[in-house]
């Protein structure tokens, strides 16, 4: 792909709202309801600056839009192309992040790290095409692969592989209710649902075993099992 001015890349972050947000009504309501926008083009412009060598000044411009804009964004990560963070109030990106081409970050989202030790990469990078879903916490030096998405209030400790869905804390990959359209975020299946529901299932079975008869009651507790580790199989580490 063919490099880009940064005033190209300023193009790109304000038409992203056009084409991915069906809200806006107004290119108006750009300046006045789109925090992410701006907190992306004020990277920019920090980040140029921090590239040549004047990281005090990056700094401060970066400061002075998180006080208006209420996202923490260091000058020194990596943000590729076409990146569009949907209400974005609460976004915290680290100073080693990399986050790659077409991401979609939602409020409230972390690339935080886990290190304090200086000079190594202590955050996160993200592959392109990846959706992040409201509160989701990826932290520490990990890769999450390209058209990946993350579960809302997922706390991502672990690498993902391409094309994958992780929910839960700590994120899980799942392969059982995958849904591959990133607006899909009422598809993704809830995993503590689904092992209190054996849960219950399993007490009540035992339940039937103390009143009835114990040949039946183990019929049942056999089949159960068998539905619970073919949804284990569906859940990787």
């Amino acid at each position: 792909m063919r490099d880009i001015s940064l005033w190209g890349q300023i193009k790109e972050d304000f038409s992203q709202p056009l084409l991915q947000d069906p809200a806006i009504n107004s290119k108006i309501e750009l300046f006045f309801n789109y925090p992410g926008v701006w907190a992306l083009v004020n990277y920019r412009m920090a980040h140029a600056l921090h590239v040549k060598g004047f990281k005090r000044i990056a700094r401060v411009i970066m400061g002075v839009s998180q006080i208006i804009t209420n996202i923490d964004i260091h000058p020194a990560c990596t943000i590729g192309r076409r990146v569009f963070f949907d209400h974005a109030f609460g976004v915290v990106i680290g100073e080693t992040a990399i986050v790659g081409d077409d991401v979609l970050i939602y409020q409230g989202v972390t690339l935080g790290g886990v290190s304090l030790d200086r000079g190594v990469k202590r955050h996160p990078t993200i592959g392109n095409k990846t959706v992040i879903g409201s509160g989701a916490k990826v932290l520490g030096d990990i890769s999450i692969g390209e058209n990946c998405r993350i579960g809302s209030n997922s706390v991502v400790v672990k690498s993902i592989p391409n094309d994958s869905t992780a929910v839960g804390i700590p994120a899980r990959i799942i392969e059982k209710g995958r849904d591959k359209n990133p607006m899909a975020h009422n598809k993704i299946p809830d995993i503590n649902k689904e092992l209190f529901i054996y849960m219950f299932k399993r007490i009540k079975i035992l339940e039937e075993a103390v009143l009835n008869s114990h040949h039946d009651a183990k019929v049942k507790d056999d089949e159960l099992e068998t539905i619970y580790k073919c949804y284990l199989e569906s859940v990787k580490e």
